[in-house]
């Protein structure tokens, strides 16, 4: 695969995958239409990078599929001056997506081997790749305007709204009923609450099993 190859699915992703699924913040797209995910993945997928699935990077991880991100970051309205934490960073194509989109990002991966292929791939980003466990957030840079999830969970964890500022959002994937459902959140005050907006497939990260006594 070559350069312009790769420039062309590219192309074929905004074309086919993003524009005709309701991925329409211009922000949103340019930064999806410039960031080479290629980059993101091992070497012998690169050619699968820009398929409608998502892409193996480890046991148990994936990159998710475009149309799950770009429905994830319109949703999200990410503004230029937002502090984001980006939980489950995996190889960081979400990350540099988010360093174009917003004034601080802070990207939290718990797996090493994904930290280190981020860490190489993110290198001229201003990204704070940062390691932990990803159901506790990253404290110690808090609050943040926006935590996006990257990544299918059950529930969201207590620590991760505690880390939001008044009026933040939250943006993952959450498992409803055996489906994969898209949604946004806002904090406001002590309060908290999801609205689930698109069914749409996305690949699932760890530690964030629903607790027995959880009702969603």
């Amino acid at each position: 695969m070559t350069d312009q190859n790769f420039e062309a699915m590219r192309r074929a992703m905004v074309e086919s995958q993003l524009r005709t699924t309701g991925v329409n913040d211009p922000r949103v797209v340019a930064a999806m239409a410039s960031v080479p995910r290629e980059h993101f993945v091992a070497v012998e997928r690169r050619a699968l990078a820009y398929t409608d699935r998502p892409v193996p990077l480890g046991p148990g991880r994936a990159l998710n599929m475009p149309e799950a991100t770009g429905l994830l970051l319109t949703e999200a309205a990410v503004r230029p001056a937002d502090k984001v934490l980006l939980v489950g960073a995996a190889s960081g194509y979400t990350a540099a997506l988010l360093d174009r989109l917003a004034a601080k990002v802070v990207a939290l991966e718990e797996d090493a081997d994904l930290v280190a292929l981020a860490r190489t791939a993110l290198s001229d980003t201003r990204v704070e790749l940062v390691e932990g466990a990803l159901n506790r957030g990253w404290a110690a840079a808090a609050p943040y305007d926006l935590i996006v999830v990257d990544g299918l969970i059950e529930h969201v964890p207590d620590a991760l709204v505690d880390q939001l500022a008044d009026n933040g959002r939250l943006a993952c994937a959450i498992l409803d009923r055996d489906t994969s459902r898209l949604a946004i959140g806002r904090k406001s005050g002590t309060a908290f609450g999801l609205d689930l907006f698109a069914d749409c497939e996305a690949a699932p990260i760890p530690g964030f099993a629903k607790p027995k006594s959880f009702v969603f």
